[in-house]
């Protein structure tokens, strides 16, 4: 167990250390956060629901973030070039992710050129069927990414890794709230990057 958490200190670290200089990424990070903590809550009420708001919410707002907030250039806090970071990367990195955003954002068409998907899923007729179908398969889709790179990471490393990569993964919401919650104000000040905080929150 103690091997365990310090692993998980340590990728939760190098996450936050690589992909987190923007303290506009840290606020849509917060926001992430909380509307995660709420899908997770309507997980057990309503789950096409919670993967609706997960996914429009939650994963758009990280996504921004990463995508176009974050400097993609040479690292100097850390002195590795995103090449580096991105191959050394324990999850999804941005090629990765585009594959999973790319087929996140097909899924809606698929659903409304064949309702039902072939019998996957339930046949809609009216908008919010269709919008629960899709919530559905945005579910079926967030479960098996994450159980995807759990396992690829069973082979590509070992065992522990890819569990402490999931625990990661699941409790990031309320890692980031606790992480992230001053990210707005500091931006509000004028603060844009959080090089300070990355050389002193190890």
């Amino acid at each position: 167990m103690k091997n365990f958490l310090e692993e998980l200190r340590v990728q939760r670290w190098d996450d936050h250390r690589y992909y987190h200089h923007c303290r506009i990424n840290q606020s849509l990070h917060l926001l992430s956060a909380m509307a995660f903590v709420l899908a997770y809550g309507l997980l057990f009420i309503d789950p096409a629901m919670a993967a609706l708001v997960a996914w429009m919410v939650s994963m758009t707002s990280r996504q921004a973030g990463h995508f176009f907030f974050e400097p993609l250039g040479y690292d100097r806090v850390n002195q590795a070039t995103n090449e580096f970071k991105e191959e050394i990367k324990v999850g999804y990195n941005l090629r990765r992710k585009v594959v999973l955003l790319s087929v996140w954002a097909l899924l809606p068409l698929a659903i409304f050129m064949s309702p039902g998907l072939l019998g996957l899923l339930p046949v809609h007729e009216t908008l919010p069927e269709f919008l629960r179908a899709v919530g559905y398969a945005w579910l079926f889709l967030g479960a098996s990414a994450l159980l995807f790179r759990t396992v690829h990471l069973f082979i590509l490393k070992d065992v522990q890794t890819g569990l402490v990569w999931m625990t990661k993964i699941l409790t990031d919401p309320f890692h980031d709230i606790y992480l992230y919650h001053k990210a707005p104000w500091q931006l509000l000040q004028g603060e844009r990057f959080a090089e300070k905080d990355l050389h002193t929150s190890r």
